[in-house]
């Protein structure tokens, strides 16, 4: 069955047979905590988008997006031309550009911090650039309607997910909260197949995933 935010929170209290105060104030965060671990552990391309910046000459850094999760590609167009960057580690960068103020078309781009990228060389130029990346939607506790794609189309491991939460919280039986991390686990590893399986073949190329018969 599909979850919205007021059916998931009633299932979790449901689960553990608790409504104490200091419990249920808490059911947002397990909610939040389980769909953030979904989303850094499968990669799904429904959370995949892109989106288009510009870059100023003589700036060393990129803004990421607000909602970015995970980088799959950045790219730099010079003269209507789109050119991957290489990611790589910020000490490499500052190693084949140590002085800031070398410029040039960008080749190489690495996290800064958890809002910015670096680029080496500098921009010589404004640049338009191109991020392909993971995101990280509006969690079903802030969706205008109470609904959202996890808790319809990953509904076990929403549950699971936040039982966890909500069973460490509580302090419960460590054989019971097992079973909850089991649980979850078996639905990451559904959606991991969807996510990095399924949806990156197609019949034209490979015939249909097929069973052995008994």
């Amino acid at each position: 069955m599909a979850y919205t935010f007021t059916t998931l929170k009633t299932a979790i209290q449901d689960y553990v047979q608790s409504t104490e105060t200091t419990f249920t104030n808490q059911l947002d965060r397990f909610i939040i905590n389980a769909e953030e671990r979904i989303l850094k552990e499968c990669q799904l391309d429904v959370f995949r988008k892109s989106s288009q910046g510009s870059v100023s000459s003589g700036t060393q850094y990129l803004a990421k997006p607000t909602d970015f999760l995970s980088q799959n590609s950045l790219s730099v167009i010079v003269s209507s031309i789109k050119q991957f960057l290489l990611y790589k580690q910020v000490t490499l960068l500052q190693d084949y550009t140590p002085n800031p103020a070398t410029t040039g078309a960008p080749k190489y781009y690495a996290d800064w911090d958890n809002d910015t990228f670096l680029l080496a060389p500098t921009p010589d130029d404004n640049y338009t650039m191109e991020l392909h990346y993971f995101y990280r939607p509006t969690s079903i506790t802030a969706s205008g309607d109470g609904t959202s794609w996890l808790g319809t189309n990953a509904e076990l491991a929403m549950l699971y997910g936040s039982l966890v939460e909500a069973y460490t919280f509580l302090k419960g039986e460590p054989d019971l909260l097992g079973l909850y991390n089991t649980r979850f686990q078996e639905s990451l590893q559904w959606l991991k197949n969807l996510g990095e399986g399924l949806q990156t073949r197609d019949q034209y190329r490979y015939d249909r995933v097929r069973r052995d018969v008994a």
